[in-house]
């Protein structure tokens, strides 16, 4: 296929940022409808698995594993595609497939299968995937200067449905058992399906023309073979500021993902289940409200800064939650902390890995690295129940708090080598 030129080529740059205008419009609509669908399904994941397998079960965390995994190698796959024909395929097919998924879950929650409801959370992940690609879609046809703000703005806009989606748990738990005499947890999983049904269609009607395309980073050719896996890593390696974006990526999502994971579990386990769902909100709330002003931050501020400051962030978090104990209140801040840290290193890392690395080599390098990403997020949730059930919940916060001074560390030495050797992003080719 052959790539469309870039638009600094064939337009002017007021039409450049009105194509970018609309393209922000579109992601951001479908970030809505897919952060509900997420928030909605994941939060009861670990429920449905403790039905299967009693409420002491260790392997309650298998449930956001499995999601993450799928998260993990459909973005693989996505940004394959996304590299031969577009974000529009790419995002289209992701939808498609998380709300399929969403319907296998259902199935197996109301059928108690355990191998059918994991497949479906396999699937499922493809929408997490979607979500999290969509954000370097925001920055295809963004100025440089405003790729962090531009990533930003569409992770903000997550937050309107990630809050609000844990929130309809109960009236979807009730519609399900009222309308259509389904078991307590399969409801939330079809209403998830709905609304990646109506992301896929968002992105189908309204993504054209398609960011990508106009970029000049699809393929030129139909045998033009993708990048493996190997290659990309290999094109991190070989550029510092890369390193340490997806290491900033990679211990963001680890650590946030173990810690939160547990979370409902534990509050479960000390008689607070209704309260779960607020904190789950509240910590979304973090995860993505604050996004604007983090993608403000690193484009002034830098990227490296924004990945330090997101270490800090995620330490204290990690230590308060590791105080919390039986006090479910402490939850709350702690929760809501751990959210806006891997904010800043998600953005910081993600804007990072992109200016790091040549044109033709991003959606491959990004793949990979959000492959990287939902593979270690995925390992800490699955680890996550078996370290609550061996050392307790206290433990497993100071862990998420170890990788987080492992982040501070490498963001601060990386500003430190920054100022030294003054490194500029990556120049984009000439016209």
């Amino acid at each position: 296929m052959t790539a469309a030129p870039a638009p600094s080529r064939s337009g002017t740059e007021a039409e450049r940022a009105a194509l970018q205008r609309r393209v922000l419009r579109v992601l951001t609509m479908g970030q809505v409808v897919g952060a509900a669908a997420l928030a909605a399904a994941v939060t009861v994941g670990a429920f449905v698995i403790q039905d299967m397998l009693g409420q002491e079960t260790p392997w309650a965390g298998i449930a956001t594993a499995t999601v993450t995994t799928g998260t993990a190698f459909l973005s693989q796959a996505l940004s394959r595609l996304m590299r031969r024909r577009g974000r529009r395929p790419g995002l289209q097919l992701g939808y498609a497939l998380a709300a399929a998924g969403g319907l296998v879950a259902a199935i197996g929650a109301e059928r108690e299968q355990l191998a059918v409801f994991l497949l479906g959370l396999f699937l499922f992940g493809s929408g997490q995937a979607s979500n999290l690609l969509a954000r370097y879609a925001a920055a295809d046809l963004a100025e440089p200067d405003h790729r962090s703000r531009a990533m930003s703005r569409v992770v903000f806009a997550s937050t309107f449905g990630a809050v609000f989606g844990p929130l309809l748990i109960g009236p979807t738990e009730h519609a399900g058992q009222s309308w259509f005499g389904l078991g307590k947890y399969t409801g939330p999983w079809l209403f998830a399906s709905v609304f990646f049904v109506l992301a896929m269609i968002n992105v189908a009607v309204r993504l054209r023309p398609d960011p990508l395309v106009l970029a000049g980073g699809v393929g030129r050719g139909r045998g033009e073979k993708a990048p493996s896996v190997r290659h990309a890593l290999h094109v991190i390696g070989a550029a510092p500021r890369a390193r340490l974006a997806l290491a900033a990526m990679v211990i963001s999502q680890a650590a946030m993902v173990a810690v939160m994971t547990m979370t409902p579990v534990h509050m479960k386990s000390h008689g607070h289940e209704t309260m779960s769902q607020f904190v789950v909100s509240l910590h979304i709330a973090g995860m993505y409200a604050f996004s604007p002003l983090v993608g403000r931050y690193a484009d002034r501020r830098g990227r490296i800064p924004a990945i330090l400051a997101g270490g800090v962030i995620l330490l204290l978090a990690s230590v308060l939650a590791s105080f919390a104990g039986k006090e479910e209140l402490l939850l709350f801040p702690s929760l809501w902390a751990l959210g806006l840290g891997w904010n800043f290193g998600l953005i910081g890392g993600s804007s990072l890995l992109t200016e790091s690395v040549p044109i033709r080599e991003r959606v491959g390098v990004q793949g990979s690295a959000d492959l990287l990403m939902s593979l270690c997020g995925g390992l800490a949730g699955f680890s996550s129940g078996f370290v609550r059930r061996a050392v307790g919940f206290t433990m497993l916060a100071n862990l998420a708090a170890v990788g987080a001074a492992a982040l501070i560390v490498l963001a601060y030495l990386g500003l430190q080598r920054g100022r030294r050797t003054e490194p500029g992003p990556v120049l984009e080719p000439a016209a």
